[in-house]
């Protein structure tokens, strides 16, 4: 069975376009694969822990092969379960909404927690970095304000710090199989997103059917 993970990074919920076509995705791999079992991960929701001094102090006993104390060993149980969250997963399934030109604030917290050595990925002197986060596909639902693709006759394109992040780091943590959805206009209201949002979901129920769960 299939497990499908969607990490809701918008607190808009229902006027989200990101969530939107998110989920539309996923509702049209359900119909594909009915055994897939979905769950839902709402940073918003979700109490984050502070990257505190238990945890800082701990990342660098790990670096350096120090045993942790309790408190530090504590303070990494947290992180680890939370990136646990991914390794339950086959699919991933985010709904990115692009805030001051990258991402909103609690998807970068929850990336900065759990993307630690030996958690998220390896390191050896000889082989270098390594995600460990392998064999997963990744679904990204961006939506955008403006347009901000190469085709604009702004200079947004340049701006665009969102899904460059993004990928950059499902690459990172080992994810290399990764789709792109995307919502672009969405400030100017309905009526002026409404190509792009339409055209998205449509990519969104093709990109479901191509991958067929």
């Amino acid at each position: 069975m299939t497990t499908l993970l969607h990490i809701e990074c918008s607190p808009r919920k229902q006027r989200s376009a990101s969530m939107e076509v998110a989920q539309r995705f996923i509702e049209r791999y359900r119909q594909n694969a009915p055994n897939t079992h979905v769950r839902t991960l709402d940073l918003w929701s979700l109490q984050l822990p502070e990257f505190d001094e238990d945890a800082m102090n701990a990342k660098y006993a790990g670096l350096s092969g120090t045993p942790l104390t309790p408190s530090q060993q504590s303070a990494w149980r947290i992180l680890e379960d939370l990136a646990a969250h991914l390794y339950r997963a086959d699919v991933l399934v985010f709904s990115v909404p692009l805030w001051n030109f990258s991402i909103p604030y609690k998807l970068k917290h929850f990336i900065d927690l759990v993307s630690q050595k030996d958690i998220l990925f390896s390191f050896d002197p000889e082989r270098g970095l390594r995600g460990l986060l392998q064999g997963k596909q990744a679904i990204v639902a961006y939506a955008r304000g403006m347009d901000f693709s190469a085709q604009s006759s702004t200079p947004a394109e340049r701006f665009d710090f969102q899904k460059p992040y993004v990928e950059a780091w499902l690459e990172f943590i080992g994810v290399s199989d990764v789709h792109a959805l995307i919502v672009e206009k969405t400030i100017f209201g309905e009526e002026v997103d409404r190509d792009s949002r339409d055209a998205a979901l449509l990519q969104a129920r093709k990109l479901a059917d191509q991958l067929r769960g």
